[in-house]
């Protein structure tokens, strides 16, 4: 199977490159000025921690999560949750692995993704011949009864929420629609480590937490993602 799927996913975090972008420009500008390396030795060092940010947003998420997915060994019919789904990339993938099951994503839909909407991600499974379904929710609340999912999965969305109480929220959240024998995975770049805390209070087993490697490095090694996993009981 393809690691990304048929589709428009548009770039995660785009105003954050406007800095570097900036100061990549000023480099050039002094380098002319002063005829020196300095400058552009400095402005290919942020053209390269550009360079992994835009991979792992373009690339590199799809070929960590369609390997994390594969290797769950899917039967191909379980209702699956995207916590954050923005246009589509993970929901889709998860759609793609289970053809006789139900792909479910979430958001808020606002502009920490480029060209984020809900019409977005239905078009982008439209493209990859897949059905999904998406609801405007948070996911401190999730619009879910419980027990209604077999996998529920997010990629760097959960911290985005500002309080730590919503953050605990959340996971008590996904961990309450998860179906006995239903399995966390859950991707981010900050607040791991208070995920899996909080996950070892709530009825789930085989709590972990690791790297997922270079693929995911949000500009370099500084900024890596991890990934928190648990069973519910």
């Amino acid at each position: 199977m393809s690691e990304k799927p048929p589709g428009s996913y548009g770039i995660d975090a785009p105003r954050l490159l406007i800095v570097p972008a900036l100061l990549m420009v000023a480099g050039l500008v002094q380098a002319v000025l002063s005829r020196t390396l300095w400058p552009v030795i400095g402005t290919v060092l942020i053209a390269a921690c550009c360079g992994l940010g835009f991979y792992a947003s373009r690339y590199g998420k799809f070929v960590v999560w369609g390997r994390l997915l594969d290797g769950l060994g899917l039967r191909g019919d379980e209702d699956v949750l995207d916590l954050g789904c923005g246009r589509g990339a993970l929901l889709v993938s998860a759609a793609l692995r289970v053809p006789r099951g139900r792909a479910v994503g979430v958001d808020l839909w606002r502009a920490d993704q480029s060209g984020n909407g809900p019409e977005a991600t239905l078009r982008n499974a439209s493209a990859a011949g897949v059905k999904v379904e998406v609801e405007t929710a948070n996911i401190t609340a999730l619009p879910f009864p419980d027990e209604s999912f077999d996998l529920v999965v997010s990629n760097i969305v959960v911290h985005n929420l500002k309080s730590s109480d919503d953050r605990d929220r959340a996971i008590v959240e996904a961990v309450r629609v998860l179906r006995p024998g239903g399995r966390l995975l859950l991707a981010d770049l900050n607040h791991t480590v208070q995920y899996q805390r909080r996950l070892r209070e709530l009825p789930v087993s085989g709590v972990s937490r690791r790297g997922l490697g270079w693929r995911q490095w949000w500009s370099g090694p500084w900024l890596p993602t991890h990934l928190v996993s648990a069973v519910k009981r």
